[in-house]
């Protein structure tokens, strides 16, 4: 059951696993290798059927992916909230200031704990949430300078990101159709361009919600309303 997306995932990782990147780079974390035993019951657990909506965010945050392998990865919201716990293992090369502890990982990643907070607020239990909608980032790498600061993917350079988005926008196509999603609602400007870059000559539907991120002026306004507002202008929800 959803073998699909567990083959799309594993092609992916290995894809991702062979690039290189230059400074401002210097660490590279991937929660679909050393993360792959959460991320998989996430993928067997809550990927089946068809979906309405995918809602697409950009690449792990360092306190919520990069520690539970689950997009949006806040530790609360994976293991206490969707029922996924299980031992994460260690990034080839981890910097000091940003180690994995997976589930013993005190930081709250606060885009996730808004993103998923609002999903379990409107539909109480993961099931009924998961039954039409599926979450996934586009890249699944999470990038860090020397000083262990993130690194978005849009701040790679040109000939990294021609490699890295065309690999990730082939992963995007391929979630798309195991789903049979309807509608990919980009979390962020980001995630919505990346979509339409990816699926422009499908028949998918696209939309935007504002990022949860604390970064953003706006999300810190009350997101979650903000958000489902968006949604309901979309006719989504």
């Amino acid at each position: 059951m959803n073998e699909p997306l567990v083959e799309a995932a594993r092609e992916l990782s290995t894809s991702v696993g062979r690039l290189r990147f230059k400074p401002p780079v210097a660490y590279v974390y991937n929660p679909l290798d050393y993360a792959w035993a959460a991320h998989e019951l996430f993928l067997r657990k809550f990927g089946g059927g068809r979906k309405r909506a995918l809602f697409l965010g950009m690449n792990p945050g360092p306190f919520g992916m990069a520690q539970t392998g689950v997009p949006f990865g806040e530790v609360a919201a994976v293991r206490d909230w969707m029922g996924i716990y299980t031992l994460i293992a260690q990034p080839k090369q981890a910097h000091p200031k940003r180690p994995i502890e997976g589930f013993a990982c005190p930081r709250s990643e606060v885009s996730g704990r808004r993103l998923w907070g609002l999903f379990a607020a409107k539909f109480g239990t993961p099931e009924k949430f998961f039954a039409e909608h599926f979450v996934v980032n586009f890249c699944p790498l999470a990038f860090m300078d020397e000083g262990g600061r993130n690194l978005t993917p849009d701040k790679l350079g040109a000939a990294e990101t021609e490699k890295l988005f065309a690999v990730c926008d082939e992963h995007l196509r391929q979630v798309v159709a195991a789903t049979r999603a309807e509608w990919v609602i980009g979390v962020g400007d980001f995630a919505e361009k990346r979509a339409r870059e990816a699926l422009g000559t499908t028949n998918v539907r696209f939309g935007r919600i504002l990022h949860p991120s604390p970064a953003s002026p706006a999300a810190n306004k009350g997101w979650a309303e903000a958000a489902e507002r968006q949604l309901k202008q979309l006719g989504l929800w």
